[in-house]
């Protein structure tokens, strides 16, 4: 990690390195594979590095959403156990079948799946983001949905909580502020957040919460896909929030957007706090914590 900041790589570099960090992490406490740079050079007579771009960039340039899926169920997989062989999205499966097909099944979907990653990472952040993947890992052989309810973050968790669940799993707070970052990019169901839009002015931007996130959230059945940035989300309905979206040459776009408006939005709820209560004074040093790390992220965005 302190490496990774001397060498001063970009917030969304850093994000999607984590992410394979913690996949790594896994492997050695679970299995004896050796990862290694070009692992399948000798055990097949095609690219496999080739075939998983190709399929990755043909998938995306079809729909480029997908993209944000495959960088965050590598890092969900991983923070469980690893990931299960069974879980297969069509993009993985068409890679991870033209391999097997050359190399006689001795390619494991999981490395499938992080080449894939790395893929996506590479054409949403238009070439800023790539890096070599070190191959090898191992498929897990069994699924534990007990394992993912106790494990994964849940959307609900307030900051404290979010800084103890990865504590578990040996990560620093800086850490956590790191990987939020993958929320640059994304759509999220209003279900996973329909429970805030009832949170008061001290506690969410009044005019998102009522303009925006009601509008396209209300009371109903219909659980629509909102996104996750708001830089990305529609300029008409953001009205006076336009402020906050950073110029980029377009949606879906893996930089450090998210720092930004996540400094700013942290900077407001900072004024509006009332002082004195005791719940209220923890809740503000949760969010210093949170800021001591966000803010060295802060370099120009990128467009």
């Amino acid at each position: 990690m302190k490496r990774l900041t001397k060498m001063k790589l970009s917030a969304a570099v850093v994000v999607v390195l984590f992410a394979f960090q913690a996949t790594v992490a896994v492997v050695h406490a679970t299995a004896p594979s050796t990862l290694t740079v070009g692992y399948y050079n000798d055990k097949c007579n095609r690219s496999v590095q080739g075939i998983v771009r190709d399929t990755v960039r043909a998938a995306l340039d079809a729909d480029s959403t997908k993209g944000a899926a495959l960088i965050r169920l590598l890092f969900h997989d991983c923070f469980v156990r690893f990931i299960d062989s069974v879980k297969l999205n069509f993009i993985i499966f068409s890679a991870t079948k033209i391999i097997l097909w050359y190399i006689l099944r001795i390619y494991q979907t999981t490395s499938a799946w992080c080449r894939a990653a790395r893929d996506a990472s590479v054409y949403l952040s238009n070439g800023g983001v790539n890096f070599t993947v070190p191959a090898g890992r191992l498929d897990s052989v069994n699924s534990s949905a007990a394992d993912a309810a106790a494990n994964l973050l849940g959307s609900t968790f307030e900051v404290g909580k979010l800084i103890s669940n990865f504590a578990a799993k040996g990560f620093t707070p800086e850490e956590v502020v790191i990987l939020s970052g993958a929320h640059s990019v994304g759509r999220a169901h209003c279900s996973s957040f329909r429970d805030r839009l009832a949170a008061p002015s001290s506690e969410i931007n009044p005019y998102f919460r009522d303009s925006v996130l009601r509008k396209y959230c209300g009371a109903g059945p219909a659980d629509p896909l909102l996104e996750n940035n708001i830089r990305d989300q529609n300029a008409t309905a953001l009205g006076n929030l336009t402020s906050y979206v950073v110029p980029t040459a377009g949606g879906d776009l893996l930089d450090n957007s998210y720092y930004h408006v996540s400094s700013r939005a942290a900077r407001e709820k900072e004024q509006r706090r009332k002082l004195g209560e005791e719940e209220e004074r923890q809740l503000y040093s949760e969010k210093n914590v949170w800021l001591q790390y966000l803010l060295p992220l802060l370099s120009p965005a990128t467009s």
